[in-house]
């Protein structure tokens, strides 16, 4: 007679034990068990690993580099590695394995392999780190990084603001005798870094942006988001920079697009902006049959002697305004050389 089972499969009125000690545990299934607790341990270990990293993007961390290639470089974190693809490497310079540096995290992935921590060596928040861990006076937020454009190897320009009116914020971020930013330029490889105070006044912060270029005047468009800058003859290659970099760091660290003109470009096109006949075509006179200018902001057309006179006097009018902003400007180089001595025999004198 067959023996009645129950819900479980277990004949009724006996005792079946479901724990069984590891004593009586077969080969396979002590096997089994062992590698399912190793990949629970796996499992648990990569979990701890993204939950420290998890949040973490901005962070400044550093690593020892493994190993680099065309695409990427390992950097070694410690319980982690971190990737550095190629794009996010600063060009010219070349990791060697075994150097330690420093990097800004962009991302922290969760993968099935563990955290993937994407991280930078371009990206201006670098700068802004890196400057928190020298200057205790942006880490306790007395002072702030308002804006920060960077050419990754070549060039950073920084605009900082202080909270505390008794505090000079481009005077803390540079330290004595330059100690803490030079830190940071050790840091980046010889990056040049230009530290210059914001400015809620967008015609001061242009100004003070294109430094070290000293700037006369500053004209701002909103309705073309343009900011006009006049600068000394002498000073014009120093405002735009090597390659425009200087006028092209200004424009990304303010936001406005940086025109920049000479006193004698300007005067040129004030006196020109002036003669409403000074644009526009040679046309046949339908009576006379001869050629004629006709402005282009319309008006009574010239003949061909009174385009030359007219021709003349412009010449001689924008010779003299040109002439008058020569004289301006070496006067103002004069007063600039004199200023740089005075500034030059005060700094030698000072003691050491």
């Amino acid at each position: 007679m067959a023996q009645a089972l129950d819900d479980d499969g277990i004949p009724e009125g006996e005792e079946f034990d479901v724990n069984p000690p590891p004593e009586v545990w077969g080969r396979v299934a002590a096997q089994t068990m062992k590698q399912v607790m190793n990949q629970r341990i796996r499992e648990a270990e990569r979990e701890m690993k993204y939950e420290e990293y998890a949040g973490r993007e901005g962070d400044i961390v550093t690593g020892i580099i493994q190993q680099t290639d065309a695409r990427y470089t390992l950097l070694d974190l410690g319980r982690v590695e971190a990737l550095m693809p190629q794009a996010e490497q600063v060009p010219y310079e070349r990791p060697e394995p075994g150097a330690r540096v420093k990097a800004y995290i962009v991302e922290v992935r969760k993968t099935a392999k563990g955290p993937q921590i994407v991280t930078s060596r371009t990206h201006p928040g670098l700068i802004k780190r890196l400057f928190e861990l020298e200057v205790p006076e942006i880490a306790d937020g007395v002072v702030e990084i308002k804006a920060c454009a960077r050419e990754p190897g070549a060039r950073t320009k920084i605009a900082v603001l202080s909270n505390d009116s008794n505090v000079d914020p481009v005077g803390a971020c540079v330290g004595a005798r330059g100690a803490r930013v030079r830190m940071v330029v050790n840091e980046l490889r010889g990056e040049k870094i230009d530290i210059v105070p914001y400015s809620d006044e967008p015609a001061d912060f242009v100004m003070k942006a294109l430094s070290p270029a000293k700037v006369k005047e500053v004209r701002i468009h909103e309705d073309t988001g343009t900011a006009e800058v006049i600068v000394p003859d002498y000073q014009l290659s120093l405002a735009i920079g090597k390659e425009g970099q200087n006028a092209r760091l200004a424009a990304r660290l303010t936001g406005w697009r940086v025109d920049i003109k000479s006193e004698t470009q300007l005067a040129e096109e004030e006196a020109y902006a002036n003669q409403d006949w000074a644009e526009g075509e040679w046309v046949v006179d339908a009576e006379s049959g001869e050629q004629v200018w006709q402005p282009a902001e319309g008006g009574e057309a010239m003949s061909a002697e009174a385009y030359a006179q007219a021709a003349e006097d412009l010449d001689e009018n924008v010779a003299e305004a040109v002439a008058e902003a020569e004289v301006v400007v070496e006067a103002e180089a004069i007063v600039d050389a004199e200023e740089q001595v005075a500034e030059e025999e005060s700094g030698s004198a000072d003691p050491a």
